[in-house]
C-alpha cells in the first residue's frame, strides 16, 4: 500500500511539474507593461544572446509597493527544463525592482517601475531558449509574468510568404514556407531534433508549433506546407493617439473631463465586406507619449478611452472584444464589448496611458477559440510581420535551445 501511495505521489508530482506554463495575466492595477529587447516591438520579446532585456510597468496604486522577480527556463514547449538556475543564470534573481518613480503632475497617481538586464544582480543568461519573468509582491504573490525567447544565429532561416493554394482561402490566408541551412551545424536526426515556432505580428497566443521539415537536402531543411503553416490574413489595425490629452486627433472625436480625460473614439464599423484598403499601422504595437510632459513614463496621463462599434452580424452566442499589444493580446473583462441597446452599439471604456495605439475587434466564440476576422475581414493583401523561430535538442542534450530565427514581410507575398 505504501509502495502504491509512494508512485501516485511521484507520478502526480510529475505530471503538475511537466504541464505546460501559461502567462499569468496582470491585476487591473497593473498598467502599461512594455517589455523589449532592443527593438520597439512589446509583448514576448525575441532577443539575441546577450542582448539586454527591459521592463516597464505601471501600478495605479501608487503606494510605491515592493516588488521582486525571477526568471525560469522552459522547454520547447514551455514545460520546465532540467536546468538549475546557475546553469542558465549569471548573477541571481529574486531580488527587488528598485527602479522606481511616482507619476508628476498627473490626475491618476501612479508609481511608474522599471528593470533592465544585464544589472548588477542579474549580469545576463548564459544558454539560449524559452524564459519567463515573475513579477511578485511582497508577499511572494505573483502578479504577473510574461514569455520571452533567446536565440543565437547558428543557422540562417529564409522565409517567404506566400497566398493559399485553397481556393477556399485563396484570399483569406497567408502561408508561411521558410528554409533552414545549417553549413556550422549538424542537425542530427531533425524530424525529433528540431522543433519551429512561427508568429504573426509577435503574438505568441497565435503561434503555430510542431511543424517537421518535409524535405531534408544536404545541409538544409525545407518546409513548403500549405494549410499547416497559414495564417489567417486578418486587416490592417484601427488606431488612435492620445498624445494630447486636452484635444481631439487621430480617431477622437471628442474630449471631456471628469476626474480623468475621457476621449471618446469615432464609431467604428465592420470591415468584413468592404474592400481593402491600405491603412499604416505598427501592427498591434502601442507607443507611450504625450505633448504634456517631456518624461512620458511618469508625466503622461491615464484616459478613459471610449470604443463603440456598429455591427450588425448574429455573434450566436459569442462576445466582441478589443485586441492589441496594449495587454498582450489577452481577452479579459477589461477588453468585451457591451452591447448597448438605447444606442444600439457595441461600446466598452477601457484606461490607457496617453500615446499611441492599434487596436481591432475580434469574435470569442462559445468554444473560446477565435476569430480574428469576424469583424474586420481577412484579405491576403494585409500588411503582416512573420517570425520562424528554429529550437534544436540534440540527442542526450538536456534543453531545447533556439539556433536561429527569421522574419518575413506579407507585403512581398507572392502565388
Amino acid at each position: 500500500m505504501k509502495n502504491l501511495l509512494l508512485c501516485f505521489t511521484i507520478l502526480w508530482s510529475a505530471c503538475i511539474y511537466s504541464q505546460v506554463l501559461m502567462e499569468t495575466p496582470a491585476p487591473g492595477f497593473i498598467r502599461s507593461i512594455e517589455f523589449r529587447g532592443s527593438s520597439s516591438v512589446t509583448g514576448n520579446p525575441v532577443i539575441a544572446l546577450g542582448e539586454p532585456l527591459h521592463l516597464k510597468f505601471d501600478d495605479i496604486i501608487g503606494d510605491e509597493a515592493d516588488y521582486y522577480y525571477t526568471i525560469e527556463h522552459y522547454n520547447y514547449d514551455w514545460t520546465p527544463s532540467e536546468l538549475v538556475k546557475s546553469e542558465y543564470l549569471l548573477g541571481f534573481d529574486d531580488v527587488r525592482i528598485f527602479n522606481y518613480t511616482n507619476s508628476f503632475n498627473t490626475l491618476q497617481p501612479y508609481t511608474h517601475y522599471e528593470l533592465s538586464i544585464p544589472n548588477r544582480d542579474t549580469q545576463g543568461l548564459k544558454v539560449t531558449g524559452n524564459y519567463v519573468l515573475n513579477v511578485y509582491n511582497n508577499s511572494k504573490e505573483l502578479i504577473f509574468s510574461r514569455k520571452f525567447m533567446v536565440y543565437q544565429p547558428l543557422t540562417q532561416v529564409g522565409v517567404t510568404i506566400k497566398r493559399s493554394r485553397d481556393l477556399q482561402f485563396i484570399n483569406k490566408k497567408q502561408v508561411v514556407n521558410f528554409t533552414i541551412y545549417s553549413p556550422d551545424i549538424l542537425l542530427r536526426n531533425p524530424e525529433r531534433t528540431v522543433n519551429v515556432m512561427i508568429m504573426q505580428n509577435y503574438n505568441l497566443k497565435s503561434a503555430i508549433t510542431n511543424i517537421k521539415p518535409q524535405y531534408s537536402l544536404a545541409n538544409e531543411l525545407i518546409y513548403r506546407y500549405d494549410q499547416s503553416t497559414a495564417f489567417l490574413a486578418g486587416n490592417e489595425y484601427l488606431k488612435f493617439d492620445s498624445k494630447d490629452v486636452r484635444a481631439p486627433t487621430v480617431q477622437i472625436s471628442r474630449v471631456e473631463l471628469n476626474d480623468l480625460y475621457h476621449h471618446f473614439l469615432f464609431t467604428d464599423r465592420s470591415r468584413d465586406e468592404q474592400p481593402y484598403t491600405y491603412n499604416p499601422d505598427v501592427n498591434g504595437q502601442f507607443v507611450v507619449r504625450t505633448l504634456q510632459g517631456n518624461d512620458p513614463d511618469i508625466e503622461a496621463e491615464y484616459v478613459w478611452t471610449h470604443f463603440s462599434l456598429m455591427n450588425y452580424e448574429p455573434l450566436g452566442g459569442g462576445e466582441i472584444h478589443l485586441f492589441g499589444a496594449f495587454n498582450n493580446f489577452q481577452l479579459d473583462e477589461s477588453t468585451l464589448m457591451k452591447y448597448n441597446k438605447e444606442s444600439g452599439l457595441y461600446e466598452n471604456a477601457r484606461l490607457f496611458k496617453q500615446g499611441y495605439y492599434d487596436y481591432k475587434y475580434v469574435l470569442l466564440k462559445e468554444d473560446q477559440s477565435m476569430d480574428p476576422g469576424f469583424i474586420s475581414g481577412n484579405f491576403e493583401k494585409t500588411e503582416n510581420e512573420f517570425q520562424v523561430l528554429v529550437y534544436f535538442r540534440d540527442l542526450g542534450a538536456r534543453y531545447d535551445q533556439i539556433i536561429g530565427v527569421g522574419t518575413a514581410n506579407s507585403i512581398n507575398i507572392t502565388n
